[in-house]
């Protein structure tokens, strides 16, 4: 690991889904149920086309929202809503993470390409909300998804960051792409072997901070 990146940062940029939560809590299995009810009940299609067409509009527009706006004129606001609104008990509150978040010098920020009201949820559950001097939802990108490089520019001009000195968690390569480019130092969280050398890799986010604040607080 290659400390000086770390030492000089100043801002600190969370995903959340699959990332601030480890990926066996299964949540956003429930998500994309919903999802796929909404564009059932929305478009007024069954469920293996409406399956279909979540998936397709994920992989084409960056996010089912995206795809259902561009194609369908959808309202976001009431889409972002039911989507999110499931059930958090899969989700239990982590001290380690908690402390060791807490030990990184700079600027905290969760920035998701969910909702503003599901990240407060989720932090809420995993006991996080105090760790975070701020915290960012697609609405606040008007509705441009990650990995879409305006998404990361409108962020990063609302957050008042420097990307020379920011550093991003991300469990999705391709939204770590445009960081990367911007300067970014980047880390991927995945269960995924993955060779990459643009990119950390770690398959525990905890265990990734617990070692890199041992490792900075030696040197």
């Amino acid at each position: 690991m290659k400390l000086k990146s770390f030492r000089d940062a100043d801002f600190w940029i969370f995903d959340l889904d699959n990332t601030l939560y480890p990926r066996t809590a299964n949540l956003f299995a429930e998500i994309e149920k919903k999802m796929t009810t909404y564009v059932m009940n929305e478009l007024n299609v069954d469920f293996k086309r409406a399956n279909f067409l979540r998936d397709y509009y994920w992989k084409n527009y960056g996010t089912t929202l995206s795809g259902m706006m561009q194609e369908h004129k959808i309202d976001p606001l009431p889409y972002l809503y039911e989507v999110h609104d499931i059930p958090l008990d899969s989700l239990t509150v982590d001290p380690l993470l908690v402390k060791e978040i807490n030990k990184l010098n700079g600027e905290k920020i969760v920035y998701t390409n969910g909702s503003k009201f599901h990240a407060n949820r989720v932090l809420n559950a995993r006991g996080l909300t105090d760790c975070f001097h701020q915290i960012y939802g697609i609405e606040d990108a008007n509705y441009v998804p990650k990995p879409e490089e305006g998404a990361y520019k409108q962020i990063i001009k609302l957050a008042d960051v420097n990307p020379l000195s920011a550093v991003m968690f991300e469990d999705e390569p391709k939204n770590l792409e445009v960081p990367h480019k911007m300067g970014m130092q980047t880390v991927l969280i995945t269960d995924e072997e993955i060779e990459d050398s643009r990119h950390h890799i770690t398959n525990n986010l905890t265990n990734f901070l617990l070692k890199l604040n041992e490792l900075l607080n030696e040197n």
